[in-house]
């Protein structure tokens, strides 16, 4: 946004894709970790609220809410992390991760197992297992889109 002049929508080419991927990766992977090893009382029941609210409107078919929420979901669970110089990086690279799957998206995708994919997540975080939780993440972030896990520099695994 340009202050009394106006919005731009900032293009993103597959390159700069990419390398938001690595940070948000990078920034949630090392934040989750923190958020497990302290979780915050209302941390659990929030994330599955978020992840109901998901299937929600996956069942709607409303491809750009889910994504909204999909993107309330990751920075719910970072604003915990207690990292909040980093929180408009990722808001950032989440908006421009979900702008690109989505305009990628030839085929329709399942709007349900997209949603659902966040469970194990919010399981790991409630488990107490941060290892478990930065490792399901970094999958998570890794096949959103047809780039790959070979797009991250080393492994969770």
């Amino acid at each position: 946004r340009h202050g009394y002049r106006g919005t731009q929508v900032s293009r993103c080419t597959a390159e700069e894709a990419v390398e938001m991927f690595r940070i948000r990766q990078q920034i949630e992977c090392r934040g989750i970790r923190k958020v497990v090893l302290a979780p915050r009382e209302r941390l659990v029941a929030e994330l599955r609220g978020l992840v109901e609210a998901m299937v929600a409107s996956a069942e709607a078919e409303d491809e750009l809410e889910l994504a909204a929420i999909d993107r309330r979901f990751h920075e719910r669970i970072f604003a915990d992390a207690g990292l909040a110089a980093l929180e408009p990086i990722l808001h950032r690279c989440l908006i421009h991760n979900h702008r690109f799957k989505i305009s990628r998206s030839g085929e329709r995708r399942d709007l349900r197992r997209t949603a659902l994919r966040h469970a194990p997540i919010v399981d790991l975080i409630e488990g107490g297992d941060a290892g478990a939780a930065e490792r399901a993440l970094f999958h998570h972030i890794a096949t959103i889109v047809d780039f790959g896990p070979e797009v991250f520099e080393g492994s969770l695994a």
